[in-house]
């Protein structure tokens, strides 16, 4: 059996949609799969993402299963039950870890700087001349995560691939033209009711080498000015609560920005060696808006 998994610490959009979508497709192809998690999935899961009727099965692996890596490729954040000697095969669009996986997989590690893992899912449907055979549901999860995972198309690591991606799947899953707007107002509201939650599911601690701050969390928003503006004091206690040197980014769909918070000048100058940023009040704006993977890319690059 494959087991069809993603990282330990929450599941987003992306690995969600990716885990199921994949897992489907080598069902079709005659390869035993399931999609298999023990982390819960974050905001950018939606209501109405999960009313579509993606399932995680209760599979327990077993000492001859192989493991299927979506969307993550660094191995200190695997889920905990991947038995690393036994991962086959790893899909993933963030850096740092190509080498690794190349020497260790070969050609099947697929690691690539493009703006969604779903868009490499989408494409291993293509090359199977399957797509015709893919579930609405799960096209309508891979179409989410590209939209997701690319900022509505707005992301710098966006590319031709990822558009015509969206295109096919959001016909195949009979996606609204307004769906985009709809999606991401409802990640807000879910994001707002339970905002603690939200920061915490989507945390990553950085290593000292990617010059990031320590701790780093990151949310997409419709409106993330007026988020800051309800809710800022309990942004800057739960992220305290992580550690002192800490940054927050909270991506803008509606006006194609990055809203960034750190209180400490120590942590707000690590952002402003990679990105040029004007801090007022513990605050800064970024236009375009830029991803936490590519401000990792660009702290690995000025190792380089």
């Amino acid at each position: 059996m494959k087991i069809i998994t993603s990282g330990a610490a929450y599941l987003d959009i992306d690995a969600y949609a990716c885990c199921i979508a994949y897992a489907e497709l080598l069902n079709l192809q005659g390869i035993p799969a399931v999609a298999v998690s023990s982390a819960q999935p974050n905001a950018s899961v939606s209501k109405t993402v999960l009313s579509w009727g993606g399932a995680f099965s209760a599979y327990t692996p077993g000492s001859d299963d192989e493991f299927v890596l979506m969307d993550v490729s660094d191995y200190h954040h695997f889920d905990p039950l991947v038995l690393l000697d036994q991962v086959v095969e790893v899909i993933d669009h963030h850096p740092g870890y190509e080498e690794y996986w190349t020497e260790k997989l070969g050609t099947a590690a697929d690691i690539r700087p493009i703006g969604a893992a779903a868009t490499q899912v989408f494409e291993r449907w293509v090359a199977a001349d399957l797509l015709a055979m893919i579930s609405e549901s799960s096209a309508a999860l891979l179409a989410t995560a590209i939209l997701d995972n690319t900022l509505n198309f707005t992301g710098q690591m966006t590319t031709p691939a990822d558009i015509h991606a969206y295109e096919m799947l959001a016909r195949l899953a009979n996606l609204s033209a307004d769906w985009p707007a709809r999606y991401f107002q409802e990640c807000q509201a879910a994001i707002e009711a339970e905002l603690r939650i939200a920061l915490l599911a989507d945390l990553k601690r950085m290593k000292p080498e990617t010059r990031l701050p320590e701790v780093f969390a990151q949310m997409t928003v419709w409106d993330a000015e007026g988020l800051i503006a309800r809710h800022r004091s309990e942004i800057s206690h739960a992220m305290a609560e992580q550690g002192e040197d800490w940054l927050l980014n909270v991506i803008s769909i509606q006006d194609r920005k990055s809203c960034f918070l750190a209180d400490s000048a120590f942590s707000q100058e690590k952002l402003s060696r990679l990105l040029a940023m004007n801090w007022r009040s513990e605050a800064a704006v970024g236009a375009p808006a830029t991803l936490r993977k590519e401000l990792l890319k660009l702290g690995l690059s000025a190792l380089a």
